[in-house]
């Protein structure tokens, strides 16, 4: 199970951006696409097992889903989901929905 790894990475990631801010991380956004291959349920449970002791210790998570989306990298159409991905005579390209991105952070602050 990565989202151990990942909810690590994600705490060292939000400790940087508040690092010598004053106030108190109480959001956690983040983004997962649908390939990233990370699986929501998972990371929610890491992320409630690890922020304790943590800067991340009073903020709550917060995941907004992103389907895959495809392109031709030809003529730029949307592939819709389902069809093949190819267009134009070349495969097409995947413009989203394979990562996970830190969105916004929401600081409390005195």
């Amino acid at each position: 199970m990565h989202e151990y790894s990942l909810v690590q990475a994600l705490v060292d990631d939000v400790a940087r951006h508040v690092c010598g801010r004053q106030g108190v991380v109480r959001r956690v956004r983040v983004r997962v696409g649908a390939l990233s291959g990370v699986d929501p349920g998972l990371l929610a449970t890491a992320y409630e097992t690890f922020r304790p002791d943590t800067v991340c210790a009073q903020a709550e998570l917060e995941m907004s889903h992103v389907p895959a989306r495809w392109s031709c990298t030809a003529c730029g159409r949307q592939i819709a989901a389902g069809e093949r991905l190819q267009c134009c005579g070349t495969p097409a390209r995947l413009v989203e929905g394979d990562d996970l991105v830190l969105e916004q952070l929401e600081l409390e602050v005195p």
